[in-house]
């Protein structure tokens, strides 16, 4: 019997990490049942128990509480036994006081992932990918930024896979080629070597 996978994807925005955590968990789940988490929506429903109304109360919450909910929401995610649970998450939050960690060590320690997956893509691309976006409001940045958003995000995610053991893949995104990345995603994750 194949082993549960608990695999945490990242990337910046504009890399097409959503839609591409979409694609992959299609294709897996024509072979072993998958679920797709997004972290920030687990937090909010946790949020919602305290009385919050919207996700932007959630940021003026109090560290501290933003971290009780974070724990909260970590612990919900172990609990899921589905064969694959594909968490859609940050590694980091750009602040005015720097980069925020958005996989701490505790939370690593709670969620246990199998694997840790980096979605990439060229700088340029991700740039007018950010432009062209109507549905979100992404801060507009220049290539150059945005090759140290993914350098950052490079280490970090390192970084991740030392602390937890878990082993890490960088999975290039570029235009043109999504079908490619979701099936390298899939053929990680169901430990495919062909």
């Amino acid at each position: 019997m194949a082993e549960n996978k608990r695999a945490i994807i990242v990337g910046i925005p504009g890399v097409g990490k959503t839609t591409l955590i979409t694609r992959a968990a299609e294709m897996l789940n024509q072979k072993r049942k998958t679920t797709v988490v997004i972290f920030g929506t687990i937090m909010f429903e946790e949020a919602k128990k305290m009385g919050l109304k919207n996700r932007d109360e959630m940021r003026k919450m109090s560290v501290e509480d933003q971290r009780r909910l974070q724990d909260l929401a970590a612990q919900r995610i172990t609990e899921m036994k589905d064969d694959i649970v594909m968490i859609d998450t940050h590694l980091f939050i750009n602040t005015d006081e720097g980069y925020y960690p958005g996989l701490p060590m505790r939370l690593l320690s709670i969620m246990k992932p199998t694997n840790m997956v980096m979605v990439a893509a060229d700088p340029r691309e991700i740039a007018e990918r950010r432009k062209s976006d109507q549905t979100r409001q992404r801060d507009i940045a220049s290539a150059e930024n945005i090759q140290k958003e993914l350098d950052i995000s490079r280490v970090m995610v390192a970084s991740c896979s030392i602390l937890t053991g878990a082993p890490f893949a960088i999975i290039m995104n570029n235009d043109g080629q999504m079908g490619e990345a979701a099936a390298n995603i899939a053929k990680i994750l169901l430990g495919d070597r062909s």
